[in-house]
Parts: C-alpha cells; structure tokens; sequence
C-alpha cells in the first residue's frame, strides 16, 4: 500500500460470520490493529457492514445514530427464542394463511416512533453484560422497551407463510422484535428468516465489497481502492480548507477561526482539512466563527 489506510472501508458481511469476524479479517488484510465496525449485525444477516480503519476509528463517534435500511423476510407460523431463524422453536408451528390487506394493518402499528423491546438474544447490556451471554447461561432476560423510529415499513410481497418487508428505521431498531411481535398480533407466531442490510447512515450496498473481493485486493496491495477516505467522510459537515500554521495550532488542542462566507451559521461541526484533501480534525462550535478541535486526527 501507497500509506496509511484512514477512512472506511464497506464490507458486504456474509452469513454466519459475526460484526468482530469482519473486523478481525480487516486486521489481518490491512495489517493494523486500529480496525472497528459502526453497527453490529446479527451473524445470520448480511450486508453493508462499515468498518473504519486507521485514525479514521475516532470518528466512530459520530455514527451512532445512523439511519438503516433492511431488506427483510418474515416467516410466520412460530416462534423462536432467538427471534430469528437460529433460534429454537418456542411455539407449535402451524401454516398460516397470509392475507396483505390484514398483514397491512398489522403492519401500521410499527411505523412512526413507538416502544420497542430488544430481543433477550441481542447485543443489548445488563448491568454492563451483553444480553446474549446471559441467555446462553439460562439467565431469564427482559429487556426493557426503547424509543425507534420506523420511517418506512414497506410489504412487497407475500409468498406463501413468508412476508418480504422493506424497513428503513432508526438506529437501534430490531427488525427481529417487530418479526416476533407481528407473530403475537396474529396469533400463529413468526421469526424473521433473512436479513440483509442495503444501507447505514451515508453508506450503501452498492459501495460494499464481499470478502473474497477484499482479500484479492490486498493480494495485490490494492486495498485502498475499496476505502471511502477520512477527508471524504461525514459530508453534512462544512469543510474548512486550513494553512498549515493553522493545522499546527489544531494539533495543538487550539481552537481555530473559520470564514462565516464559508460556514452556514449555527453549524455545530466542521471539517479541518488540509489543501490535498486529508481531514486534519473536526471542530465543535464554541464561539461564532470559533471552533475547537474535539476529533484530532
């Protein structure tokens, strides 16, 4: 590789492989330990899986309540304690019959924002301890429900005891829950039986690069083709081209001035970034005009 790798790379996340498999395969390919993914999928989902490499892991940050898109299939006619296909059954299975225009009206209590409670197989803590390892120990596990917010929650299509659903939801949002709780409302239980991730935040599926495509890459020490550059990264920002005497002060901790004809007012970030491009830091509002570097790359 040409230098360093700071920036994002879009993983398309295989089935069975966890968020930390991703990560950890990232490690080995680039070489470097300073490897992180923003938004845990499930082992059985797949899809766009972000996994930021180098300086660019203190902008993690700034991820946390990214917007997501799923691709979804739900399969009705029991339960599971997973919530998903993985899971052991937790109901008699049966064969519904899917009707759309009933599964519609189902389907408006999860759109909008309401209360959602986590799976008692997730990612979620107790008391500082992820749920999932308290289930694999036979602890009985009952989340307590959150805020989400479902922007879209679309049904394609019906096929057989099978709904294929599109969601775009909040951060936060279990797409398993929603599956378990339809079951409920209709009496015949349910399980979400596919998940694919099409878009995080800024990042989309059609940025992603599967695994095998990622190693090729960097067999031939061209895997930061595949990287989304720091500097390019949280576009919503104003973007400061600073001198270097001022890039001198930032890495200092100093606060630094920007032109208001070149930052809309009220912006609480902006981009640092030096004349090539390169993101030096992200600055926080303190006066108007006035910035404080919080992120220092």
């Amino acid at each position: 590789m040409t230098g360093p790798l700071d920036g994002i790379i879009i993983a398309d996340k295989p089935a069975g492989w966890t968020s930390h498999d991703a990560v950890n395969k990232l490690r080995r390919l680039a070489d470097t330990c300073k490897v992180g993914h923003l938004g845990t999928l499930d082992p059985m989902a797949t899809g766009v899986l972000p996994l930021v490499i180098g300086r660019a892991t203190r902008l993690a940050q700034f991820y946390t309540r990214s917007d997501k898109v799923y691709d979804a299939r739900v399969r009705f006619g029991y339960s599971t304690d997973t919530y998903d296909a993985e899971g052991t059954a937790t109901s008699t299975p049966c064969d519904p019959a899917l009707n759309a225009e009933e599964l519609e009206r189902h389907l408006a209590a999860f759109r909008g924002e309401f209360l959602l409670r986590p799976p008692p197989v997730s990612a979620k803590k107790i008391r500082g301890v992820p749920a999932y390892r308290l289930a694999r120990q036979n602890v009985d596990v009952e989340l307590k429900p959150v805020p989400v917010e479902v922007h879209e929650l679309k049904l394609v299509e019906i096929e057989g005891a099978e709904a294929h659903l599109v969601a775009h939801c909040s951060a936060g949002t279990y797409l398993r829950s929603i599956a378990h709780e339809l079951g409920q409302t209709l009496r015949c239980g349910a399980h979400l039986s596919a998940l694919r991730r099409v878009r995080s935040g800024d990042f989309s599926i059609e940025q992603a690069r599967t695994m095998t495509e990622l190693e090729a890459l960097a067999a031939e020490d061209r895997l930061a083709e595949a990287l989304i550059r720091a500097g390019d990264l949280l576009p919503e920002f104003p973007a400061v081209v600073v001198d270097p005497a001022t890039a001198g002060q930032i890495r200092q901790g100093r606060d630094f001035q920007v032109s208001p004809f070149r930052v809309v007012q009220g912006a609480r970030y902006v981009k640092a970034v030096s004349g090539d491009g390169d993101l030096l830091a992200i600055g926080e509002a303190k006066l108007p005009n006035i910035y404080h570097p919080v992120v220092v790359l």
